[in-house]
């Protein structure tokens, strides 16, 4: 299977699990001119931008490890911009989240790094 694919069915499995533990959808695959926002939901008061990540192994520190410092500020930059689209939503607390598949996000659970970084 191709590296898209693999990252299409991990957010897809990342979602149906985010709302088995009680989030809800506000919006898949938010796109803007810095960057991408793999879901965006609501979890009671929060608003949480998730970032969904699959690794086939342990390499290089795994699927979380591979949200870098980097990777973290395009992140932001992108969910400032959608918050400033979005004025609703400023009036929420936001949280960035990121769930993490090491090897077949159809047999092994995620890991869910709840606030994982901060701006």
């Amino acid at each position: 299977m191709d590296r898209n694919r693999i990252g299409k069915d991990a957010e897809l499995h990342a979602e149906q699990w985010l709302c088995q533990q009680g989030l809800q959808t506000i919006q898949r695959n938010a796109h803007c001119r810095l960057g991408e926002i793999d879901l965006i939901m609501r979890d009671g008061e929060h608003l949480v931008f998730v970032e969904v990540r699959a690794r086939s192994g342990r390499l290089h520190g795994g699927a979380a490890a591979s949200v870098d410092w980097r990777k973290q500020q395009k992140l932001v930059r992108a969910a400032r911009y959608m918050l400033s689209r979005n004025p609703h939503w400023s009036q929420l607390p936001c949280r960035f989240d990121v769930i993490a598949y090491e090897g077949d996000s159809e047999s092994n659970p995620p890991i869910w790094y709840k606030d994982a970084f901060r701006p």
